[in-house]
């Protein structure tokens, strides 16, 4: 396993994060019905710490809470506290009261509690806004991270899935009251969605902020032929509009690449999203064995100027997709 910094901090991540959005009860309210429970769970944690993928990620949302419970379990079970880099994020909602959801004040420092409550843990790594809450004013959101940075329950701010201009204006309310900025962007970014490179990568880039995409290999679209079905695409709506006409062109150059190249298509997607220096660490959802030996082995697999070109130049952009 490689280890980089994120963005321009000083904290060592994994090449890879895993992401736990997979695990939990799909019995909750909201849950996603492919989720793996706890037993079905733990060889992906357990994988996941003999590949030295040291950076996991969940939300408070993800099965209702459900996800950061087991991801507290697996790190005692399986490694240490101080041996994973550990995020959550914070905005959907977990219950009707004023502080079951958003971004205020009151939503922050409720949901920072019950999350390390869930997790078994005293801080957070990485806390993250998982996406822009316009009902809130910014300062009153940045204040409030700010607050619970120098409280000592999270170590370093994220945001997630929002326009470039919604970013910038919350690193400029921090910058100017003195609070801590954001130094990760989690967004979703791969072959088929690449509407990002347009502002958010670029100022990412310009502010020293890791990004740590998730979705790089487009839901799992990137991963199989064209017309293939996984069990995930049958029940997933979000899903099932990676299925769009103008996106076949890019699948059937990822498995011709695969081909030429004798490896795997999810490992050809995967490396062309960690050939962009400004990611950090891409997201991987593993709910199969071999998930995150490909992508492991990914790392490894250095793509060509031509297949680069291959592979971009049947794209087709698209609109904003944060899901």
């Amino acid at each position: 396993m490689e280890y980089t910094r994120l963005g321009s901090t000083g904290l060592k991540v994994s090449r890879l994060a895993l992401g736990c959005m997979s695990y939990g009860d799909a019995t909750t309210a909201g849950a996603h019905r492919w989720a793996l429970d706890e037993e079905a769970a733990q060889p992906f944690f357990r994988q996941a710490v003999e590949a030295g993928i040291t950076f996991w990620d969940t939300a408070n949302t993800y099965q209702h809470g459900t996800s950061e419970e087991l991801v507290g379990r697996a790190i005692k079970r399986y490694s240490r506290r101080e041996d994973i880099v550990l995020a959550t994020k914070v905005f959907g909602k977990m219950h009707d009261g004023p502080g079951g959801r958003g971004l205020s004040r009151k939503a922050i420092l409720e949901q920072v509690d019950a999350s390390l409550t869930r997790l078994g843990t005293d801080y957070i790594d990485l806390y993250q806004i998982h996406r822009f809450d316009p009902e809130t004013p910014v300062e009153e959101t940045m204040e409030a991270l700010h607050d619970i940075v120098k409280a000592g329950k999270v170590r370093y701010l994220g945001a997630s899935s929002m326009y470039a201009w919604q970013f910038a204006k919350l690193q400029h309310a921090a910058s100017l009251s003195g609070w801590r900025r954001f130094s990760a962007m989690q967004n979703q970014y791969n072959l088929l969605r690449r509407q990002e490179e347009r502002e958010l990568l670029p100022m990412c880039a310009d502010m020293g902020v890791g990004v740590v995409p998730y979705s790089p290999q487009g839901k799992g679209r990137l991963t199989r032929p064209w017309g293939e079905q996984s069990r995930r695409s049958t029940v997933d709506d979000v899903v099932k509009s990676f299925d769009s006409p103008l996106d076949e062109p890019v699948v059937n150059a990822v498995q011709q690449v695969a081909a030429t190249r004798g490896v795997t298509m999810a490992q050809v997607a995967l490396a062309w999203v960690l050939r962009n220096p400004v990611i950090s660490a891409p997201i991987i959802g593993a709910t199969k064995a071999h998930h995150l030996t490909e992508a492991v082995a990914a790392i490894d697999v250095h793509l060509t100027d031509d297949e680069i070109h291959a592979l971009e130049k049947p794209y087709t952009p698209h609109g904003p997709s944060w899901f």
